[in-house]
């Protein structure tokens, strides 16, 4: 037995039709009975801002439903709102869970139904062990003593029902984020969840690790669990849900079925759903490229030679293996590789080496030895490194638009040591019209902003450094359709001005879009080179996967 709910709330197969398995037709779990949630009319208003407005979203028992909208369309506000972070009162609308009104209060509230929510950035203790952390705030207790014996036997018991091995002992910060994604789902198996929500789940798993994710929500659906999956891959979406609700500008567009049984063809296309999304036909994923005609176009603008790394707790392990390329002016360049291939580690390294010890390698910009001891040295040699973690490493969430564009050009903007705050608010004024940046005002707060808006103003800070070399790695992580679109055409424009761009992505056709050439690496070293004319998905994890001790170099 898991511990007790917490609250004493009734347990989940009260009542009729609770966790019921899937229907003799094939259909979804429960798709012809009694829907399981029901949100009628719900509207939600910040300041100045209506964020949501008469939205409607029904899922039934067993039922994968997606939820599918632009950054800044109402998603995650929804899912607040159905969880109780923004509580009951709050909010105008309705709420029905299993044929009854729900008011939550907080997110203890919503979990006692059987509501449990896993964000993108997990919500897990890294020192504590994997038992500790499944069973943190509903604690498995003896006469008000917690049972360790009894806590470590459930540990076991939903590690093994997630499909995870390792022991219920090991501390969080050993585990992998595909693996740690794992113990959130036994962490919400333990409070014995009816309707499990995921916000982007697989944004920052690799291919293996999301196709195993991707099943165990198949599994759980079995089981008659209910989950709602926001995700902008649109792939994934269509290989495992069965239903979907497009979100826009804060209102619900459509609901379209996915597919009539979970091992049925999905009916809906992807351009189908971009459509909704975007309101309008993306004819292109990709912008035309503008070939850079400056008279030094070809030539090498940056070239790393023997480029070699520690660890730097693990002295003895090697994370960048004698790594040589090359990027020319006018030219984007991808870099391709598994989770662990050392693709941040390289692209982090060679930026001030912010990451890692040093071993041996050196840098050239323009044809000339280039300092990058630090990251002061790194931009003055004209390179610029845009983090795949932007809300750690690329933004001060807490402080303004203006503020976070300039903080890499700040002597550009100074006059006798002082900042000059109305050049400074002119600078990002003009980014935010030329890089459509969606805020009300340059005074606004960037941790309020959308996903791609923020990603937007990190670009927008590292273009105003005038770099001549862009290291940019996972530039569209978690940012919708329309939002890469517009990151792409930045990428293009910056590529046909002469600047050389070094590309780093997880997703193969947003490399094989965009770049002129693709590296690929594995286990810290290179282990191919592809044109645009020869690189296909199949060539490029074939060389991922490749031991790189075998690779060129």
């Amino acid at each position: 037995m898991t511990g007790p709910r917490a609250g004493g709330a009734p347990e989940p197969h009260d009542g009729p039709g609770a966790h019921d398995g899937p229907g003799a037709d094939g259909a979804p779990a429960g798709a012809g009975g009694r829907p399981l949630l029901e949100m009628r009319g719900i509207t939600k208003t910040f300041p100045g801002v209506k964020a949501l407005s008469d939205v409607r979203l029904t899922v039934r028992r067993g039922e994968i439903h997606a939820v599918c909208g632009e950054n800044g369309a109402g998603k995650s506000t929804l899912m607040k709102v159905l969880s109780g972070v923004h509580p009951h009162g709050s909010y105008e609308g309705e709420i029905l869970f299993d044929g009854e009104p729900v008011a939550f209060r907080d997110i203890r509230a919503s979990e006692q139904r059987g509501i449990v929510i896993i964000h993108q950035e997990l919500a897990l203790v890294p020192y504590l062990s994997i038992a500790e952390n499944i069973f943190l705030g509903n604690e498995q207790t003896r006469r008000g003593v917690i049972d360790w014996n009894g806590t470590q036997r459930s540990a076991a018991r939903l590690l093994a029902r997630v499909g995870l091995r390792e022991k219920p002992a090991t501390p969080v910060a050993d585990l992998g984020v595909g693996k740690q994604q794992l113990v959130e789902i036994a962490k919400a198996l333990s409070k014995e969840v009816r309707l499990l929500i995921l916000d982007e789940p697989t944004a920052a798993l690799n291919d293996e690790d999301s196709r195993a994710l991707l099943g165990l929500i198949g599994e759980l659906r079995e089981t008659g669990i209910a989950c709602i999956l926001i995700s902008h891959k649109l792939n994934e979406v269509r290989r495992i849900a069965d239903t979907v609700t497009i979100l826009r500008d804060g209102r619900t567009i459509e609901t379209l079925p996915v597919r009539t049984a979970p091992d049925a063809e999905p009916e809906v296309s992807e351009d189908r759903i971009i459509r909704g999304m975007v309101g309008r036909d993306l004819d292109h994923r990709f912008p035309d490229r503008t070939a850079y005609e400056g008279e030094d176009a070809g030539t090498v603008a940056l070239r790393v030679t023997g480029w070699t790394v520690r660890h730097p707790v693990d002295h003895q392990r090697t994370v960048v293996d004698d790594v040589s390329l090359t990027v020319r002016r006018g030219e984007i360049v991808g870099v391709a590789g598994l989770m662990g291939a050392g693709r941040t580690e390289l692209a982090m390294s060679v930026f001030g080496r912010s990451y890692g010890q040093y071993v041996a390698g050196a840098v050239e910009v323009d044809g000339r030895p280039a300092d990058t001891r630090t990251v002061p040295a790194a931009v003055a040699a004209g390179i610029a490194y845009v983090t795949e973690d932007r809300k750690r490493y690329g933004l001060n969430l807490i402080d303004t638009v203006h503020r976070n564009v300039s903080l890499a050009s700040l002597p550009h903007l100074a006059r006798h040591g002082i900042v000059d705050e109305h050049e400074e608010r002119r600078v990002a004024e003009r980014y935010r019209s030329s890089m459509n940046i969606k805020t009300p005002t340059v005074f606004e707060e960037v941790g309020r902003l959308s996903g791609g808006n923020q990603q937007k103003v990190v670009l927008s800070k590292w273009i105003h450094a005038g770099p001549e070399v862009l290291i940019l790695d996972e530039p569209t992580r978690g940012i919708d359709v329309g939002a890469k679109y517009e990151i792409y055409t930045v990428v293009d424009r910056l590529a046909a001005q002469g600047k050389a761009v070094l590309f780093i992505s997880s997703e193969l056709p947003e490399l094989l879009g965009m770049c002129d050439r693709i590296y690929t690496m594995a286990a810290g070293r290179l282990t191919g080179e592809v044109s645009r004319a020869e690189a296909t998905q199949e060539v490029l994890m074939r060389q991922m996967t490749m031991d790189g001790s075998r690779g060129s170099s």
